[in-house]
């Protein structure tokens, strides 16, 4: 399908908008056309609740007049010289904007690795409906679930063509396929819910429909009867790596580019510091053939390596695109992201480094505490790295997990958080960030 791209006259297109914006009078600029296809199907107790199909084909324009930039968007069938004299007038009654620029010409990639990113398989309509409802069956099936919040199954693929006027012209593809569950267990006012879902770029590489339906009908069962604990302080917290994934999450939003330029991250200041526990990694890696995040070049065509982004514990790297990259005074490592019109630093296939135990192991070093399966809110402060939360999971007994509880909130500081993080060994690597199920000592418990 990546032939496709090409084929289907989109990168002549995006080329002819940088000449034809060339014309009208801009000193630089960038074109990029992203194409969407995707299926969609959703069931709810043996019956189809939804089918959805759609197609895309967005283009987008930038356009730089001296230090002035502006950029628009159009769908197929536009007046391609049109949409250039517009970008150009929009840029030159703009203000302007000292550090927004293409990337440097000497950055840009000259060639790029094929990293296996699409899978043409096709998968028709009636296959995600058959996906769904064993996906939904399975779940059902399992003792104690007694309703069903809906399945759902999906396949489509991502398209890129980027085209700047300083020579750069690039596409890739990437596929999609998913399939998730949703079921309800228990009765009346002690009714529980949960889920299980799986995403890969590969339909062959995805999970068994009615294996992720039994995770989730498993889930939602465990969580039956729970208990409301103790209020305590020094507690450690285990997070299931299904948690634990935003966890990481909260490392990537601190180290953005975007947020030290802001100043709204709480390590904007700790660059070649140590801010988490010594010994840990977290890598970013643009480059995994079948990654998740994977991108052979960015939004602005520059291909990224992998980074160790902290290395044992001290931080080493910002994410950071080009203007990003500028207002700090630094070169970007090729990690902007094209959002609509506007370029922005992110992570790709992130992930926070096992260590050497297994999480049972881990689990029995901590004795007693709080095992968290899911998270409530968005009580993160990013800015003061304020972190507090409502929670639910099992507690921690004599180093084993006993009963299910909830209604609890776990607080604490993600400096402090960072600094008590201990990883297990069962990073599972299939999701765009990766995190091993982790333990962390001290935190807050507001309970009964």
């Amino acid at each position: 399908m990546t032939s496709e791209l090409k084929s289907s006259t989109l990168v002549d297109r995006a080329a002819q908008l940088i000449e034809l914006a060339r014309a009208a009078g801009a000193d630089a600029a960038d074109a990029v056309v992203v194409r969407s296809r995707s299926q969609s199907v959703s069931v709810r107790l043996g019956k189809v609740e939804n089918t959805e199909a759609s197609e895309s084909d967005d283009f987008s324009l930038r356009v730089f007049v001296g230090r002035r930039v502006a950029s628009v968007s159009a769908n197929p069938g536009f007046d391609l010289k049109v949409l250039a004299e517009r970008a150009v007038a929009m840029a030159r009654v703009s203000p302007e904007d000292p550090f927004a620029c293409l990337a440097d010409e000497e950055r840009l990639a000259k060639s790029y690795p094929d990293l296996a990113l699409f899978d043409p398989t096709t998968v028709e309509t009636a296959r995600l409906r058959e996906m769904a409802l064993e996906a939904e069956a399975a779940a059902l099936g399992v003792a104690g679930v007694t309703n069903s919040g809906g399945a759902g199954a999906s396949a489509g693929f991502g398209g890129l063509v980027l085209v700047t006027s300083h020579g750069f012209e690039g596409s890739y593809t990437a596929s999609r396929f998913g399939c998730s569950a949703s079921v309800i267990a228990g009765e009346g006012t002690k009714m529980e819910r949960d889920y299980d879902y799986d995403s890969r770029l590969y339909f062959g590489e995805l999970d068994d429909p009615a294996e992720i339906g039994r995770r989730a009908g498993e889930r939602a069962v465990r969580r039956l009867n729970p208990r409301q604990v103790e209020t305590g302080q020094g507690v450690t917290v285990v997070f299931d790596p299904r948690v634990a994934r935003g966890f990481v999450g909260h490392i990537a939003g601190a180290i953005n580019g975007a947020s030290v330029a802001r100043k709204t991250s709480f390590l904007r200041d700790r660059m070649g510091e140590r801010v988490l526990k010594a010994g840990l990694n977290v890598i970013d890696d643009p480059l995994v053939v079948r990654g998740s995040s994977s991108r052979p070049f960015d939004g602005e065509g520059v291909t990224g390596e992998r980074l160790a982004m902290i290395e044992d514990g001290v931080l080493k790297h910002w994410f950071l695109s080009t203007s990003t990259a500028r207002e700090l005074g630094l070169a970007t490592n090729g990690r902007g992201v094209r959002s609509g019109t506007m370029v922005s630093p992110s992570s790709t296939n992130l992930s926070l480094e096992p260590g050497e135990v297994s999480p049972e192991e881990l689990i029995r070093s901590v004795g007693n505490g709080f095992y968290v399966t899911e998270l409530i809110g968005q009580g993160v402060d990013m800015i003061t790295g304020e972190y507090s939360r409502g929670a639910s999971g099992f507690w921690i007994e004599n180093g084993a997990l006993t009963f299910p509880v909830s209604e609890v909130t776990i607080a604490s500081n993600l400096k402090d958080m960072f600094m008590r993080v201990t990883p297990a060994s069962d990073i599972d690597r299939k999701y765009g960030v990766a995190s091993p199920t982790l333990a962390i000592e001290g935190m807050t418990l507001a309970g009964k």
